[in-house]
């Protein structure tokens, strides 16, 4: 391989299917639930204030919420993605602004079997206090307004001499799509990064990825 590459992914609407904020919020939640999201689309809040207020709310049994996190599908082309990063030991890093709580479940032991290093908040979950969010404060990649940097990890990947692929599809990947040497996008990050010029390739699935790095 001609290339040292490294892949930084997003994990709600890039690797599942939909985002867990949305399911949960449809499915759970009342309209008035989502008061400090909008004050973050506002400025008025940061992001992961405004998340964990949101996930506060949430008061069902614990087997509910995991029965109904068991259901949210991933994208087909995900773990061959995966596995195809593990063996050409490409660095795999899912970068997420939600929590572990959901992600590790959803992945089950693909994280430790691909060796993907997850980098997000930690969730805890009670029925009485609703999904709690504990940003990793101690970690390099601490963000005081989203809880994990994105941008932060592309950058510590640069800088160690690795041409940086990110995938992404909301508002916390657009300052990581400035610097990634290359991009795909879809939904929010596809329309800003053309607002922006900058440089990205639409994908659909993780298969449009896979081909790109096979390639490449």
């Amino acid at each position: 391989m001609q290339n040292k590459l490294a892949l930084v992914t997003d994990f709600d609407g890039t690797i599942s299917d939909d985002d867990f904020f949305d399911l949960i919020v449809n499915k759970y939640l009342t309209p008035d639930a989502l008061e400090p999201w909008h004050l973050y689309l506002q400025g008025k809040m940061t992001h992961i204030e405004a998340l964990g207020r949101v996930f506060a709310q949430i008061r069902i049994p614990e087997k509910e919420l995991l029965a109904f996190i068991d259901r949210i599908p991933v994208d087909g082309a995900f773990f061959d993605t995966a596995r195809y990063c593990k063996e050409r030991k490409i660095p795999f890093y899912i970068c997420s602004a939600g929590c572990d709580y959901y992600i590790k479940r959803i992945l089950g032991d693909a994280l430790e079997k691909y060796d993907i290093c997850l980098v997000t908040n930690h969730g805890e979950y009670s029925p009485a206090d609703g999904l709690k969010l504990i940003p990793p404060r101690n970690s390099p990649f601490y963000d005081k307004d989203v809880g994990i940097s994105k941008a932060g990890v592309v950058r510590f990947l640069q800088e160690r001499g690795y041409k940086t692929v990110l995938c992404g599809d909301g508002p916390p990947d657009v300052a990581p799509a400035r610097i990634a040497d290359a991009v795909f996008a879809k939904k929010f990050l596809l329309k800003k990064c053309r607002e922006a010029n900058i440089i990205t390739q639409p994908f659909n699935t993780f298969g449009d990825v896979l081909n790109y790095l096979k390639e490449i």
